[in-house]
């Protein structure tokens, strides 16, 4: 087991567990989301590891990035660039992944979380794309795997509404893949997981690679034109209101500027 302040690494029966240690909200940057990508790829070549989890602890799963402090509250544009640098190598990863999410996925939480190949709610769960809601451009690559997950429509939806999606309707949605009793998230995730490693692991890899395909490098084009649309949206004035607003706790005021 490999502990940091923010990041946990743990193998026990063939399943490894990456949990994020920032609570309650779990905010990231590029330096969590690098650690994050360095432990998986880095567990690719751990016979003893056939699943990973990625967990979080606290309240929430994760708020995406925390644009009121540290590199984003001084340069958005080079600080996501620097992140989706780190979270497209996320998509390199050739160990299954499963998110347990407990709490909210929020903005680039809710990317993080569609990065693995499944995810685990509760009832009380929300997933929420709330870009709208901030004035600026999805992020995280959501552009390639909300719709690839849940469909065009459900997506289009989802992005332009910024509304909360609950455990229940994501699963029925398909964004998540089973629905755990209230506070067992994890450990539903880790049977979903110990079925899995259950399997021939060569066979559930090549698999895994046939069913992706080239969605690396989808992702990767689309954060390139994530990151540019985001680099224009920065600089109006609805963004600065709509960040403000998320900061300040209340409701943005947008006037198409």
């Amino acid at each position: 087991m490999r502990v940091n302040p923010d990041l946990k690494v743990s193998v026990e029966d063939h399943v490894a567990v990456l949990e994020m240690r920032r609570p309650p909200a779990n905010h990231f940057d590029e330096s969590l989301i690098g650690r994050l990508a360095d432990a998986a790829l880095e567990l690719d070549e751990d016979r003893a590891c056939r699943v990973i989890v990625l967990a979080s602890q606290g309240r929430h799963f994760c708020a995406g990035a925390d644009f009121g402090s540290g590199d984003f509250a001084t340069d958005h544009v080079d600080a996501a660039d620097r992140l989706y640098r780190s979270a497209a190598r996320l998509f390199d990863v050739r160990t299954p992944m499963i998110a347990a999410v407990q709490g909210s996925a929020v903005g680039g939480g809710l990317g993080l979380a569609c990065a693995a190949d499944f995810r685990v709610a509760e009832e009380s769960t929300r997933f929420v794309a709330n870009f709208a809601k901030l004035g600026f451009h999805q992020g995280f690559g959501l552009s390639v795997t909300l719709p690839e997950l849940i469909g065009r429509q459900a997506a289009t939806g989802m992005l332009l509404t910024g509304r909360r999606v609950g455990g229940a309707e994501a699963v029925h949605l398909g964004l998540a893949d089973r629905l755990a009793e209230p506070g067992l998230v994890r450990q539903t995730a880790h049977d979903l997981a110990r079925e899995i490693a259950a399997g021939a692991p060569l066979a559930i890899r090549a698999m895994r690679a046939t069913l992706r395909g080239d969605l690396a490098l989808r992702v990767r084009d689309a954060l390139a034109h994530e990151l540019a649309e985001q680099k224009v949206l920065w600089s109006t004035a609805d963004s600065a209101e709509g960040i403000a607003a998320s900061l300040e706790r209340r409701p943005p005021v947008f006037r198409g500027e």
